[in-house]
């Protein structure tokens, strides 16, 4: 294989390294859902008896996975809408369509970092949720790398190491929105799946935490709903 046919094929990862990266830089610091808020959503719409997410902890599984699987479905289906609207533009649009399916997936595995009882208030919380979503993108973050570190550069270098995991991922999966012709049904369905293989990722992380640290006291069947209300935001 010559060094020109090389080139030729890895200039598609590139872009969407550089498109990823930049997804990502803008969504970090503009993207938030807002613990306090989303708790009283999650009580009220999926009827989880729970007053802080600590108590998330003491909830079963099949109490917490149902709300998720939603949470994942929605913005599987966002990520769809918002890909039928800028598939037509082929190449183009790749670079808008990583920055809003960057913020999609983000606000995503917040919601799923919560719904499974681990809120991010705090710098030490943020930098664990974003531990979260490395591993969520198959990244090995070592503690020697977390250790070397300053804790303002944390969050910017794991944001970087993604942009390269998730953008080779991302170019082999994006192929086909580079033709006309696939435009916006390929871009719906190949966002579809992309936001939802993240959300499986991130749900598989975290429900593996949640079972690490779930409480000693469980809450009591007679304390729950009949049946728990599963809704979309």
């Amino acid at each position: 294989m010559t060094a020109q046919s090389e080139n030729d094929r890895g200039w598609l990862p590139r872009i969407f390294q550089a498109s990823v990266l930049a997804g990502f830089q803008r969504a970090y610091p503009r993207v938030h859902v807002n613990p306090d808020k989303y708790l009283r959503h999650v009580r009220r719409v999926y009827g989880f008896p729970i007053r802080s997410w600590e108590e998330v902890h003491e909830l079963r599984e099949e109490i917490v996975n149902p709300a998720a699987e939603r949470i994942i479905l929605s913005s599987a289906r966002m990520a769809a809408l918002e890909g039928m609207g800028l598939g037509v533009g082929g190449l183009a649009t790749v670079l808008p369509d990583m920055g809003i399916l960057s913020a999609i997936t983000l606000r995503m595995l917040q919601k799923l970092s919560l719904i499974y009882g681990f809120e991010y208030s705090t710098a030490e919380e943020v930098v664990a949720l974003w531990v979260a979503v490395a591993s969520a993108a198959g990244l090995d973050l070592t503690r020697e790398f977390l250790e070397k570190q300053a804790a303002d550069q944390i969050v910017p270098r794991i944001i970087d190491r993604m942009a390269v995991k998730v953008g080779a991922e991302a170019a082999e999966k994006w192929a086909g929105h580079l033709f006309p012709l696939l435009s916006a049904g390929a871009a719906a369905t190949l966002n579809y799946y992309f936001v939802r293989s993240w959300g499986r990722r991130g749900q598989k992380h975290f429900l593996g935490r949640h079972r690490s640290l779930r409480g000693k006291r469980i809450i009591p069947a007679a304390l729950l709903p009949e049946k728990t209300p599963i809704g979309q935001i």
